[in-house]
């Protein structure tokens, strides 16, 4: 019951009737801030630590399972062979290019 007493306590002072203290308040914002900060600061130095040192943060993967589809890259280069062929045919004079403007 101590944990309701604590909470009704914070309700009743943050209530519109309750006597207002800007002091209070914004002391009890920055002490607030300041733990939130001093968290946030330690929890990066924690993770550039790690990671520095080479681990990793959250769950390592073990998969072997490859990251790339052979058969996808293959299309992939054959694309490109094409395009690098059409382009050949600009170069040397198999297709001849007309300006529209002149």
């Amino acid at each position: 019951m101590t944990n309701f007493n604590i909470i009704s306590s914070f309700v009743s002072r943050a209530r519109s009737s309750a006597r207002l203290d800007p002091a209070r308040d914004w002391i009890i914002m920055l002490i607030i801030s300041l733990i939130v900060l001093t968290g946030v600061v330690i929890w990066n130095a924690w993770a550039f630590d790690t990671v520095a040192g080479g681990g990793t943060i959250g769950l390592a993967t073990t998969s072997l399972v490859p990251t790339f589809n052979q058969s996808s890259l293959d299309a992939i280069r054959t694309v490109f062979a094409n395009r690098a062929a059409e382009e050949e045919k600009y170069v040397t004079g198999v297709y001849r290019f007309s300006d529209p403007s002149q």
